[in-house]
């Protein structure tokens, strides 16, 4: 008997460890609609766990699901580098620990 509605993105090995262990789950393949949703509320879900828990491997898994998402955008992993270290070269990064308060006219 299935006890628990799940409907969520599972790493691509998830299912042949349910089964290893004995259980059995029921998924499907999700189209490119569906995927990209699931991969958006994987990223707010893995960001909230990355908050709360602080670990590393949270982190990794937010990396995970940015490097997914630029796959699926044709972005290569070079070319998001590329793109960050261009911004924070105009920009700057975070290092410097400023907090803007508030801005005078």
């Amino acid at each position: 008997m299935y006890n628990k509605s799940m409907n969520k993105l599972v790493r691509d090995n998830i299912p042949d460890i349910i089964k290893k262990s004995g259980k059995t789950g029921i998924i499907h393949i999700a189209d490119s609609e569906e995927y990209l949703q699931k991969i958006y509320e994987k990223l707010q879900e893995e960001t909230k766990e990355f908050l709360k828990e602080r670990k590393i491997e949270e982190l990794a898994d937010l990396l995970e699901l940015i490097y997914t998402i630029a796959k699926i955008k044709n972005i290569s992993k070079e070319k998001l580098e590329q793109i960050r270290l261009q911004k924070k070269e105009v920009k700057g990064g975070f290092d410097k620990k400023y907090i803007l308060n508030r801005m005078k006219n």
